[in-house]
């Protein structure tokens, strides 16, 4: 349990001590993890402001160090955050689950420079559940249902029914028609995402990636189709609808990276959206639908999003 609260719901950073290492104080490892990013000029002053604190209450310059041990610490805030000017609607809530229905351009959870900018922080304040977590995830310019829980001795219950793949995910996507590319379909194939490299590929090998691609209606030469993935990988279905040649409307990465893919244009985010989320609840028994009231801009007003 941290000994910190939260701040503007985001939890402190918590810090596990490699059982092995010849540091002869927390000061050491703390100067050596982090000093490189964070100056050690700055660890010695959030040292002696007690701003780092293990189990028994503030570490100092001189705790010593202990295999095992645990640290917790508020990361510096950065550059202040864009506000995300869309609302996260709430489609259920009850005492074990909130379900919610991201808007595009807001990551689920705190990662990278998007901290309070986030889905789940957003949710803790607002709902007043501090212990709110999530149990899956959708891409930061994916729109969409998105489950959260909000009773943490049932997270693991909930993860597993993503990990085991016993949640049945829906999605909307918006590409051009192209009639020569036959559907429905099921896709499969190798994806892979570097680290430092902002689009995932397709690469030789035994496939660990499968969706399923069906054409529901066209107009005005767009095609509104319905995704199915199987699996979860990194950018899985933005790949896989561009491998088909048909690359979704307004995506930043696909089939090219843009010149500046991290400049927000909010007039004209990715056309793709959960529609909808079905599991069997692990508590109740019950099986749970729950669908997305948002619609994608570009069958709204395809005429806009032409060229």
């Amino acid at each position: 349990m941290s000994p910190l609260p939260q701040r503007d719901g985001i939890d402190p950073v918590h810090v596990r001590l490699p059982l092995d290492g010849g540091w002869e104080t927390v000061r050491e490892y703390l100067a050596e993890r982090y000093g490189a990013a964070a100056g050690e000029g700055r660890i010695a002053a959030m040292l002696a402001a007690g701003e780092f604190l293990g189990p028994d209450g503030p570490i100092t310059a001189g705790t010593p160090y202990r295999p095992g041990g645990h640290v917790w610490f508020h990361r510096e805030p950065g550059p202040p955050e864009p506000v995300v000017p869309f609302a996260v609607e709430v489609l259920h809530r009850d005492e074990r689950i909130v379900v919610a229905d991201k808007p595009h351009f807001l990551a689920t959870t705190p990662r990278g420079s998007h901290a309070v900018q986030t889905a789940l922080a957003r949710l803790r304040h607002d709902l007043g559940l501090p212990r709110l977590s999530p149990a899956h995830r959708l891409d930061r310019l994916t729109a969409g249902v998105v489950l959260f829980v909000a009773d943490p001795a049932l997270r693991g219950a909930y993860q597993g029914l993503f990990e085991r793949r016993e949640a049945v995910k829906e999605y909307e996507a918006i590409a051009r028609h192209d009639p020569a590319v036959a559907l429905p379909a099921v896709v499969r194939s190798r994806i892979l995402k570097d680290r430092g490299r902002l689009d995932a590929y397709e690469a030789p090998g035994v496939p660990n990636a499968e969706s399923r691609v069906e054409l529901v209606e066209v107009r005005a030469g767009l095609g509104r189709y319905r995704l199915a993935p199987r699996t979860g990988r990194t950018h899985q279905l933005r790949v896989h609808m561009n491998g088909l040649g048909l690359p979704l409307l307004g995506d930043p990465l696909y089939p090219a990276v843009l010149p500046d893919p991290e400049v927000e244009d909010y007039r004209r985010p990715l056309q793709l959206l959960a529609r909808s989320l079905e599991f069997t609840d692990p508590v109740s028994g019950g099986r749970l639908r729950f669908e997305s009231t948002r619609q994608l801009a570009a069958w709204q007003d395809p005429a806009a999003w032409a060229g």
